[in-house]
């Protein structure tokens, strides 16, 4: 009879908290928990609401079955009321969603497990919990999706043992990477098709995409494309473009899709009546010359931006860095004309109050202070603060240099908040080349330019060929004891077998620099070095035969370099100049002066290519009537001056003759020139910019001549191709130049390589 009641009252309270409408009151006498064994019953007895002597409603238990569900951890609650000895208990019957013990991914080959675990809030060891699952499903099918895989399939498979304990597979078919295989327009006629393709960054397949990318689909990117787009459109005038939402077609077998954007153009339209109003630093025309953009010439808002851009740092020159330049336009449909007006409120002026800088792990803070053109308590400088970020930029330290405003509780003085990402910037490097002069050459070099995170820039580097072995220490300080004054020297060892002589040398240097200004240094070298020359064959010109013996030089260099480039340790436009002068005489046996000129100009060109000038001119003269030393007359060749010619090879050179005076065939040697002047003509452009990759073609000129010949009476000349690239184990360059004008027994053409690694 007591099972039976106990049977019944189960059943009506079943059916009461399914149906509230039966609703009904009960007498508890007590409250059990059954069922939970990884979670405590005090994570749980607070939840509930009914208690022991107390009387209670469907509701309020249905009310405690969702309480304890919420907390995530049971995958079934529920409640029964049974008859027990008389006393009446409630009792919750809990099942616990199994602990996460493993998490495995089957069928990965995109990405490995480590990356994968990664993006999933899946944890071990866990609660199993479906919500969690789902989201970590999510969390794969996006990255999959950013890589161009839309067909991935990922179905979770959860193996729970005896124990309660899970196993969570994610079972994963990537499909095929699906690739944009074309970009139609349609209704433009004023911008072509290639141009369109050229500013979006969504780009169309090619043979390579598998191993760059290209083609990928990604939306987000596709919508920034179309504003893109319409940039290109409002500046050439075309102020009322439309670009409409693509429509995407994805082919049968979903490997490729089609991407269709039509455009609807509008009219073009010219700048009309130009005005400036507010708060004027100057006078209305003076702040006109300013403007890039002219009554009558075809509105650009490119322009409009540059001109905004330059009211703005003029003010913000002057502390002004919360001023506000608004362009206000009024269109004239009938002309199709834009008339513009800038209103500006220049706000309050605003002092330095603290520069802040973070992320430098290695690179101490002075290191970037020192470059900063602001000071704390100075007014406010837009131009400074490009000019800083520039200079930081130009250190080669970091590759990413962030420099922001931020408002502080005093409205007159603001932060600025200086945030680098530290880049390795030791090097190690090895090269190899062949030569008819050194044979097959090998090297290598250690270098830190940023050695002790203290600026310093250290180099050990040395070269061991088939014919010649050089070693050398240096290290210099660019801001000696925090100043702009440079300090640093170099220690070096060569010893080097020639064809018909050998020569060793043992010297060191002292450099001594200081900055002119911004962009210009000067720098004093003092040299010493002692050399000697030995074993010169028989046969060997006389200028050769009379330099044999032992002999020191002792000089000073002096020289000016004026750097104008946009990006110092990857130049693509400005230029860098330099001009030397160097006098040997200060002791030692050795006299000569030496002058050169150098001069290299960056001009970007079209689609991200851009040239490379550059031009050398240097001239020797004897000091005292005394023949200037052999080793310091000019030779070329070689891959920093005429490619496509053996190193030293290309100047004045002496036919060899034999015991009885004749002629060797094919013997030369190289004498050198007192003076030279070449020149390099390169086009660099973007091969694969995904893996920043350049491609490069050259064309070099150039010649020595000895004292009595004039300049250019005779020119050498070399073409040829390369590959540079920053490849994950560093720079690498590979090179071949022909010689167009090969003469006896010269090679025609020559192959440089050469790769770097970064620790």
């Amino acid at each position: 009879m007591k099972i039976l009641c106990r049977q019944v009252l189960a059943v009506v309270l079943m059916l009461t908290l399914v149906f509230p409408a039966w609703s009904a009151t009960y007498r508890i006498d007590d409250v059990i928990v059954k069922g939970n064994r990884r979670v405590e019953l005090e994570a749980i007895a607070p939840l509930l609401g009914v208690r022991p002597g107390t009387e209670a409603t469907t509701e309020q238990i249905d009310a405690d079955i969702r309480a304890i569900y919420g907390l995530g951890r049971f995958e079934d609650v529920s409640a029964e009321l049974i008859d027990q000895n008389g006393a009446r208990v409630l009792v919750y019957r809990l099942k616990e969603r199994p602990l996460v013990r493993k998490i495995t991914f089957e069928g990965n080959d995109e990405f490995d497990d480590t990356k994968l675990r990664t993006l999933i809030p899946l944890r071990t060891p866990d609660i199993y919990e479906p919500k969690v699952v789902d989201r970590s499903i999510r969390a794969i099918r996006d990255e999959y999706v950013k890589e161009g895989y839309y067909g991935v399939k990922i179905k979770p498979d959860v193996k729970v043992d005896d124990r309660n304990e899970a196993e969570v597979v994610f079972r994963i078919e990537e499909g095929e990477k699906v690739l944009v295989d074309n970009i139609i327009f349609e209704g433009n006629t004023v911008v072509s098709d290639r141009r369109l393709k050229k500013v979006m960054q969504t780009k169309e397949r090619w043979f390579l995409s598998w191993l760059t990318g290209r083609g990928t689909y990604l939306e987000d990117v596709l919508e920034n494309d179309l504003l893109l787009i319409a940039d290109e459109y409002l500046n050439r005038g075309y102020i009322q473009v439309k670009v409409k939402k693509p429509v995407i077609m994805i082919s049968e077998d979903g490997k490729v899709l089609d991407i269709f954007i039509q455009i609807e153009e509008g009219d073009q339209f010219s700048v009309g009546d130009i005005d400036i109003a507010g708060d004027l630093l100057k006078s209305r025309d003076e702040l006109l010359s300013l403007l890039t953009l002219k009554p009558g010439e075809v509105f650009s808002r490119k322009q409009l931006r540059a001109d905004v851009m330059a009211l703005s740092d003029l003010y913000a020159d002057q502390g002004y860095a919360f001023v506000n330049v608004a362009p206000l336009s009024n269109l004239d449909t009938e002309k199709n004309l834009i008339n513009l007006k800038f209103e500006i409120e220049k706000g309050q002026q605003v002092r330095i109050h603290r520069i802040n800088i973070s992320g430098n792990t290695k690179t101490r803070d002075k290191v970037v202070r020192r470059e900063v053109r602001l000071a704390e308590g100075e007014l406010f400088s837009a131009t400074g603060i490009k000019q800083s970020k520039r200079n930081i930029n130009n250190l080669g330290f970091f590759e990413e240099v962030e420099v922001n405003t931020r408002k502080t509780a005093d409205p007159e003085l603001m932060d600025i908040d200086i945030q680098v990402k530290e880049r390795p910037t030791g090097t190690f490097s090895v090269g190899a080349g062949y030569s008819s002069v050194d044979g097959l050459i090998a090297q290598g070099s250690v270098s830190q330019s940023n050695f002790l995170g203290l600026g310093l820039k250290l180099d050990v580097s040395g070269s061991f060929g088939s014919q010649s072995t050089t070693y050398n220490l240096g290290l210099l300080d660019p801001h000696f004891l925090d100043t702009r004054f440079a300090l640093g020297g170099d220690l070096y060892k060569t010893d080097r077998e020639y064809t018909d002589y050998d020569k060793a040398t043992v010297g060191g240097d002292i450099k001594l620099g200081f900055n002119v200004g911004e962009d210009n240094r000067f720098f004093l070298v003092y040299r010493y070095e002692e050399r000697e020359i030995s074993n010169v064959d028989e046969t060997a010109a006389l200028e050769i035969q009379e330099a044999v013996g032992n002999s020191t030089l002792s000089s000073l260099t002096a020289s000016i370099t004026r750097d104008r480039t946009d990006y110092r340790p990857d130049p693509t436009r400005g230029y860098v100049g330099e001009i030397s002068a160097e006098y040997a005489g200060l002791g030692g046996t050795e006299k000569y002066a030496k002058a050169i000129l150098d001069y290299r100009h960056y001009i970007p060109a079209f689609w991200k290519t851009y040239f490379m000038l550059h031009g050398q001119i240097g001239h020797a003269f004897e000091v005292s009537g005394e023949e200037i030393p052999i080793d310091e007359k000019f030779r070329l060749g070689g891959i920093s001056t005429l490619r496509g010619f053996d190193s030293r090879t290309v100047g004045p050179r002496v036919q060899q003759v034999d015991e009885f005076g004749q002629p060797i065939p094919g013997a030369y040697d190289y004498v050198g020139g007192n003076k030279e002047a070449f020149a390099n003509i390169e086009l660099l452009f973007p091969l694969f910019p995904e893996v920043k990759m350049k491609g490069v073609v050259f064309f070099d000129v150039g010649n020595a001549w000895a004292s009595g010949v004039s300049y250019f009476d005779e020119v050498r000349y070399s073409a040829g191709a390369g590959i540079r690239w920053m490849s994950p184990l560093g720079p690498l360059r590979l090179e071949w130049g022909r010689n167009l004008d090969p003469l006896e027994d010269e090679e025609t053409s020559r192959f440089d390589f050469s790769m770097g690694r970064f620790y």
